[in-house]
């Protein structure tokens, strides 16, 4: 008998369903006797005995269904060993629900934060095995996560259906990606939707810089621009400030992202019209593309196999094309960012992309 826990948590993605699909599967197909325990709305429903034993109907038609089965909540991991409001301890809670239901296995769909809490389950003497979500595709030790490619198709048609009405227009066209720290997801849909300046968080941009590649291509006959913009991207000079006086300046910031704050400069020294697009939660939703579900089917697959060889303690990770077990403690807490430098970036700007640099 094998007794697993699942659970997804923070922000949701197009393939965690099938994710957890291709774990159950792994194991129905290779284990007797098998209990699925899914844990509702992230680790919250850890911490609060929240679950309900799941059947192999649950994971029946659910490779293409995007969301999550079992909901999900962002937990901070600084809050972890912060009581919440009635005194409770959140970590002795999980493992005590954990050894409740005799766990053998507890699998965690998840970012960067989610990795966290769960090698600090690891460290707390929990069999963890984590499986690495997001559209950011920030997680260090994978070369990709799951999500990462249908948020990049989905905000590639974004900028192509911008292209269609930019070309109806002189004007200038920006697409807000999302990205706070880092601009993969920005990079990958930009070159792909052939946006001609591309801003990222790892890259600050100088305003007059990205104007004069506008202005470039305006005497080069072209009737429009347009910007793939990360959300998270910053200007050289917000870049020189420290992290409490930029938080200063953004809480007092008059548009609603930086995206408006570009689109305003580029008015006011060129008086051309800007449009802004955000496609924002869209990048998140709607059925994982092939791509993803492939991923999923093998990272699910490969974690059933973690667990039968009771081989815990790991991130399921793509390196190279191939699976890989990568210590939990090796990565959590590890951000995989943009290198400026990259061969990629190198590549975009030979073919006339500017990044504002």
């Amino acid at each position: 008998m094998k007794r697993i826990g699942m659970l997804t948590s923070g922000g949701d993605c197009q393939a965690l369903n099938a994710a957890m699909r291709g774990v159950v599967k792994g194991l129905s197909e290779n284990v007797d006797e098998l209990e699925v325990y899914g844990f509702l709305n992230g680790y919250k429903g850890l911490i609060y005995g929240d679950y309900r034993l799941l059947t192999s109907a649950d994971f029946s038609g659910i490779l293409t269904k995007g969301g999550t089965i079992l909901g999900s909540s962002r937990q901070p991991f600084k809050q972890m060993r912060v009581p919440d409001a009635n005194g409770l301890d959140k970590v002795e809670a999980m493992k005590a629900t954990y050894h409740k239901l005799n766990l053998d296995c507890l699998v965690i769909l998840g970012g960067n934060g989610t990795q966290k809490t769960a090698n600090l389950l690891r460290e707390e003497g929990l069999n963890i095995i984590h499986l690495p979500k997001t559209i950011d595709n920030d997680i260090y030790g994978t070369d990709v996560t799951f999500g990462f490619q249908s948020a990049i198709n989905i905000a590639t048609d974004c900028i192509d259906c911008i292209h269609t009405t930019a070309a109806s227009h002189n004007r200038v066209f920006i697409v807000e990606v999302m990205g706070h720290k880092v601009g993969w997801l920005t990079l990958y849909a930009g070159v792909a939707g052939g946006a001609d300046i591309i801003l990222l968080p790892e890259i600050p941009y100088d305003i007059e810089k990205v104007i004069a590649a506008i202005n470039k291509r305006t005497k080069a006959g072209k009737g429009f621009t347009i910007l793939a913009v990360a959300e998270g991207a910053i200007s050289k000079e917000d870049a020189a400030l420290s992290k409490k006086e930029y938080k200063e300046k953004v809480a007092k910031r008059k548009y609603p992202s930086v995206s408006y704050e570009i689109a305003d400069r580029i008015f006011k020294e060129t008086g051309v019209e800007v449009r802004v697009t955000v496609p924002g939660h869209t990048q998140r939703g709607g059925s994982p593309c092939p791509y993803d579900r492939v991923l999923c089917t093998r990272l699910g697959s490969a974690a059933a196999k973690a667990i039968m060889d009771e081989n815990y303690g790991n991130m399921v990770a793509m390196v190279n094309g191939k699976i890989k077990y990568v210590p939990l403690g090796d990565v959590a807490g590890k951000l995989k960012t943009v290198d400026p430098n990259d061969q990629m970036i190198k590549e975009a700007k030979r073919i006339g992309i500017s990044f504002g640099d």
